[in-house]
């Protein structure tokens, strides 16, 4: 829920490209999110007061508790939050965690997650990486688009292939599966 949230801020920010990258790493037992876009950004003051609940750049609720939870979460497992953005720009939030800490909390359903930003109207130029120690899987929007051509994301032919390509890239990623996967980002499949 902590990536769909991020997500979600960049989207409301005006982001029209959004970059996330999880690095899970067994061997120096961490895990880093990171989600960056090129949205509104925020001005310094904001951005080092961006994880208390009670600063809001929302005018319908004076409370924003997505950041401040984020926090937290990665504070409680031995990690911490980190806020860059400026006005203009963009904003890229990073949080750390021990890997291997009881109270870290799974990443949940990516999937689906995805596919709710992939989904998007207007569309956003997602990059996603995603590493579990020597294992990645990584795709962008903009190459999935320009092979798809005039085909719409939601069209329901391509949202099944979408679940199947997003499936076939967690369980190379988390259970190692066949050699390599058919990667969508102009790079070569892992080996």
């Amino acid at each position: 829920m902590h990536v769909l949230d991020l997500l979600q801020n960049s989207l409301e920010a005006g982001a029209t490209a959004v970059s996330v990258l999880i690095e899970e790493d067994s061997r120096m037992d961490r895990m880093v999110i990171e989600v960056s876009d090129n949205g509104r950004g925020m001005p310094p003051t904001m951005a080092a007061e961006a994880a208390d609940p009670f600063v809001t750049s929302r005018t319908a609720r004076r409370v924003g508790l997505g950041l401040p939870l984020l926090a937290a979460a990665a504070e409680r497992c031995g990690g911490r939050l980190a806020i860059d953005s400026a006005v203009g720009v963009g904003t890229k939030v990073t949080a750390s965690f021990v890997l291997s800490h009881i109270d870290r909390a799974p990443l949940g359903d990516m999937t689906s997650t995805l596919l709710a930003v992939l989904l998007q109207e207007p569309p956003v130029a997602l990059t996603y990486r995603h590493r579990v120690d020597d294992r990645v899987f990584s795709f962008t929007t903009a190459a999935i688009t320009a092979e798809l051509g005039d085909v719409p994301l939601s069209h329901p032919a391509v949202l099944r292939w979408l679940r199947e390509f997003l499936a076939d890239g967690f369980a190379y990623i988390y259970r190692g599966g066949a050699d390599a996967y058919d990667t969508i980002d102009g790079g070569a499949a892992p080996a």
